[in-house]
């Protein structure tokens, strides 16, 4: 296997137009080659992608002991075992506004995982993702005694995993991406060539894809598909359709980085819960395991919501919503469990409270419970230990008045306008308390999307007014 080396091209005459980059989409595009068509929902093919990358890692490239290889990804870094990221050598094309978020999220992201690089001694070269690149996730690796390359790629509902261990596949791709190099960064593609060239003589593995796959079927069998992870809106008919919605490049960022925490955080708590089956766990391991399984559950809803409101950012102002008649009282009291053991794992407490015989609202229930529990977390993260936040329900003329309080005052964490810092058109970020949240724009979008109305004082009191349903 080799880089093919793409003919040069007569860009010296005046008569003759500079030929576009290759672009990644067309890369994924040849992977796909003869590959038949796929049938799946995004939700479901990045469980898939996710289980692929274990199946490589754990199953593949460890016990291989891998020394050198280089490895290209986008639009995030693919690759996560330490000792795989030691010694290979990468390179991820990736939006300009990766370094930022890569900053604001520095506290959610695993131990050893830095924001300039990769993990525990780890790097890679950041580059420029163009307009017509995609988001859809993409790896090549390229080691002396394993090539692969992935991809996710499809229209909505045609949804597919690509996988190719052929050498004239590979091949192919390396050339698109060596003439990609060459013709945006000439240094960089110098260094990729180098790398591959250093690597020796290739030995490619007939039966990998024969022992590929059945791995990764028995991954998928251990990862039963979470409620929180299917999709929480359905994007326009325009968008369905492949129709242009202009996205800005933070919040197509931010969507595939949601995804790509949500999807490990299900595996790691579908395989806790398989674990609380048992009947011989000692108790402490038993309470361990619960505590985790309620962080990631508390995480997967986290970023559930900001992954629904950079969603909502691509729909247009005053688009009308769906709603439906929805028994408000009923709703807290059914999450009030879940929010009063979310709670205490924070040392902090919940107070329910409601007047007789309230009407119903005019809402979305699916959606309103994702974004109440966010509002809980986001109200409560400031409260100091001991503290008891404290839900009132009342009429309000034609509304119901949904009132958030606490018995102790918030502890200093100033707001966007005292010292949050902006991160993109949805989150906002604390360095000195280290709190990633939605920003007060984004939830109140949210509410607004949802019937109702955010006010927010100074201080540990905000209100959020719905609509009563007419009878």
């Amino acid at each position: 296997m080799r880089l093919g080396g793409a003919p040069r091209r007569p860009g010296s005459h005046p008569l003759v137009t500079t030929p576009q980059p290759v672009s990644l989409e067309q890369l994924r595009q040849r992977l796909a080659e003869a590959v038949p068509a796929g049938c799946s929902d995004d939700d479901s093919v990045r469980r898939q992608w996710w289980a692929a990358l274990a199946t490589l890692q754990e199953d593949f490239l460890l016990p291989l002991g891998v020394q050198s290889g280089v490895w290209l990804a986008a639009p995030l870094p693919a690759l996560y075992e330490p000792a795989l990221l030691q010694q290979l050598q990468g390179w991820v094309w990736a939006p300009p506004e990766l370094g930022d978020l890569l900053q604001a999220s520095a506290p959610l992201l695993p131990p050893g995982v830095t924001a300039g690089g990769a993990a525990s001694g780890g790097s890679f070269e950041r580059l420029p993702l163009l307009e017509g690149d995609g988001t859809d996730p993409l790896l090549l690796l390229i080691t002396p005694r394993l090539q692969v390359a992935m991809a996710l790629l499809g229209e909505p509902g045609q949804r597919l995993l690509v996988v190719r261990f052929d050498p004239p596949t590979l091949s192919a791709a390396l050339s698109l991406l060596d003439e990609r190099l060459q013709g945006s960064d000439h240094q960089q593609g110098q260094r990729l060539r180098q790398a591959i060239q250093a690597l020796g003589p290739l030995q490619s593995d007939e039966q990998l894809a024969q022992r590929f796959w059945p791995r990764l079927a028995e991954r998928l069998a251990a990862m039963a598909p979470s409620l929180t992870l299917q999709p929480l809106v359905h994007r326009s008919p325009a968008a369905a359709s492949g129709a242009p919605s202009s996205p800005s490049s933070e919040l197509a960022l931010l969507e595939a980085l949601t995804h790509e925490v949500r999807t490990p955080l299900a595996t790691i708590r579908t395989l806790i819960r398989s674990l609380l089956r048992r009947s011989d766990l000692p108790e402490l391991v038993r309470q361990r395991l619960q505590q985790i399984d309620g962080e990631c559950s508390e995480q997967i809803d986290r970023f559930g919501l900001i992954f629904l409101a950079a969603e909502l950012q691509r729909q247009p102002q005053g688009e009308p919503q769906a709603l439906a008649r929805t028994d408000l009282a009923r709703l807290l009291q059914q999450l009030e469990p879940a929010w009063r053991q979310q709670l205490l794992r924070r040392s902090l407490g919940i107070e329910l409270s409601f007047s007789p015989d309230l009407p119903p609202v005019l809402s979305d229930p699916a959606r309103l419970e994702t974004v109440l529990g966010g509002l809980v977390d986001r109200f409560s993260r400031g409260l100091p230990a001991g503290a008891m936040v404290q839900l009132s329900l009342r009429p309000a003329g034609a509304r119901l008045k949904l009132r958030f309080s606490a018995t102790e005052a918030v502890l200093a964490e100033p707001g966007e306008a005292g010292g949050a810092e902006r991160v993109g058109p949805v989150l906002s970020w604390n360095p000195g308390t280290g709190s990633l949240q939605l920003s007060r724009q984004a939830t109140q979008r949210l509410f607004h999307s949802l019937g109702g109305r955010l006010a927010e004082r100074a201080g540990n009191d905000l209100t959020v007014f719905f609509p009563v349903a007419s009878s």
